[in-house]
């Protein structure tokens, strides 16, 4: 696959991703019925973060290290996240 062609792929992805997001919030929003709501940054964040950790531990057969290089954050970070939605 050339590069140009793994951009647009990438690009692609990144969009529906951002609508399945969008629209999930929009729901939300929908279904507050004027109460308020208090986190919406970590229950999103939390949302997002775990299942992208698990893909990626899984594509990488539970390998750390890959999936860090992959995410691009450090081992150590890593392992944090892992801790801290209890997947180690």
């Amino acid at each position: 696959m050339s590069a140009a062609s793994a951009r647009k792929l990438n690009h692609q992805r990144e969009e529906h991703l951002c609508d399945a997001v969008e629209n999930a919030l929009h729901n939300y929003f929908e279904h507050l019925n004027g109460h308020d709501s208090h986190g919406l940054y970590d229950m999103v964040i939390g949302e997002v973060e775990k299942p992208l950790l698990v893909c990626a531990l899984e594509h990488f057969s539970n390998n750390q290290t890959k999936t860090a290089e992959l995410l691009g954050i450090s081992r150590v970070t890593l392992r944090k996240k892992l801790k801290k939605y209890q997947l180690i």
